[in-house]
Order: C-alpha cells, then structure tokens, then sequence
C-alpha cells in the first residue's frame, strides 16, 4: 500500500520522548524520509536509528530553535541530504508554567512566546523557499488550550494563540507560493509520558492512574483520550496531498473534549 507521504521530505522540529517520537515514525510508516531537529542529540540519533530500522532515511540535527544560526544550520543540512523538503511540521513544546498570570514572570512569558511562535516562525522562514519549491505543506501543532481559558493556563494559551494567529496569516502570504499552513489542536494524548504523569498525581492524591484518566477523559463525547498515534495521524493527513485543498485551518484531535 502507498503511503500517505510516499516519497516526501518531512522536517519535524521538536521531536521529543512523546508526540514528535510517535510522529516520526508514523511519517516513516506512511513513505517519508526525515530531518529530526531537537536540542538533545542524543535523543534524536535514538530516534534516528529507530527510523532507519524502518527501511526508511532519517537525518537528525540538533537544533535550537531560538537560535539564527541553528536554524540555518538544520536547513542547510536538510537540504544537503535529500536536495528538497516537502512538509515542515513544528512540535517544539515548552511546559505551561502551571501559574495564574499574576505570578507568572514576564521572562516565562516571553520564553514561551520565544520557542512557540518566533521559533516555529524562524524556521518556516528557513524553510520557505525550499517549500515553495516543493508547493509543499506546513502544519504547526498547537493545543486545545486555545479553546477554553482555565485557570493556570494564561502564559501557555498567550503563546499558542499567537501561534494559530500566525498559523492563519501564513496561510495567507504563503498561498501564493502553492504553499499550505494548517494547525493540529489536542488536549491531552494519551501514551507513555502522560501516564507517567498520571502515575505522579495517583501517588500525590493517593488514587490510581485509571481513576485519574477516567475523570480527565469523562467530559469527551469518546469517554477517552486521544492517542499519540492518532494526533499523528492527524498531522499526516494535514501533510498529504489528502489534504491539498486544504489550508488556513485548525484540526482539533480531543476526542470531543470541545467542540471548536
């Protein structure tokens, strides 16, 4: 069976032990070759290996992101790899401050800003033309938290608002250039980092980990949460040529959690 992206490039920026793991080798399954960007190399040459077990190529830089120079390094080494790139997907991820917006730091605040948004747009700047070349597809991973205001949730939803604002207006300078720029929403994502997580607050509140993710998944129309496969899945389709009247636009993977 043919790949979903068969015989493309994919750059995926902040690949992690979660999400951006899980992501890569669903690209992989789905006919792609890779650039891994991350700031640990040590994780990314894991991950490296794991692709080429696939049968498939994977190329990792280490990268940070809020750095010129960096960027311009990952995109030079992609380049001189595969000699194109067809689709950039932006998973850099830094961890909510967890503070009402009174006693978040406005440096917290402007780190977040920092890696979610100018990070993300420093390297759609590096990518643009090899993108244009390509008439290739952009998708930026955001959050649900977008789509309620919790308490606690100030810094972080200041920062992926800013995201899905500059995903839009992308979308709109990028048209012309045959070039696609979607978002992907989830809330939680169920796999081996959440449960760790789960398996934190069970020990802390003195109940299980299955009682935690029932009350959390309990407002889904689901009655679960998605999987980091399934989130992956989203983002392939968004990639594809699936997906190539397609742009502008805002997938939300919650299961029902929210309704956008």
């Amino acid at each position: 069976m043919t790949g979903m992206l068969d015989g493309k490039v994919v750059v995926i920026s902040g690949v992690g032990p979660a999400l951006g793991t899980t992501l890569a080798r669903r690209c992989a399954r789905d006919g792609a070759d890779l650039v891994l960007a991350a700031r640990t190399a040590d994780r990314l040459d894991d991950v490296a290996k794991q692709i080429a077990e696939t049968g498939r190529r994977a190329v990792p830089v280490a990268t940070d992101i809020t750095d010129d120079d960096q960027v311009k390094n990952l995109v030079d080494s992609a380049l001189a790899a595969y000699g194109k790139v067809d689709v950039l997907i932006n998973n850099a991820f830094r961890v909510p401050s967890m503070k009402p917006l009174a006693g978040t730091t406005f440096q917290h605040i402007r780190d977040a800003i920092e890696l979610t948004v100018l990070g993300a747009l420093r390297v759609i700047q590096g990518f643009t033309p090899a993108l244009a070349q390509a008439k290739g597809a952009i998708v930026n991973v955001n959050s649900m938290v977008i789509r309620h205001s919790q308490p606690k949730y100030g810094a972080y939803k200041m920062a992926k608002s800013a995201l899905l604002a500059m995903s839009q207006s992308l979308a709109s300078e990028l048209g012309e250039q045959g070039i696609r720029v979607n978002s992907v929403a989830p809330g939680y994502i169920w796999g081996e980092t959440l449960k760790r997580y789960f398996e934190h607050q069970a020990g802390k509140y003195g109940t299980t980990v299955e009682q935690i993710y029932t009350a959390t998944a309990a407002n889904s129309d689901l009655k679960r949460l998605p999987t980091e496969d399934e989130v992956s899945a989203a983002i392939v389709f968004l990639a594809s040529d699936l997906a190539s009247g397609i742009t502008g636009q805002t997938l939300d993977v919650n299961c029902g959690e929210y309704k956008a």
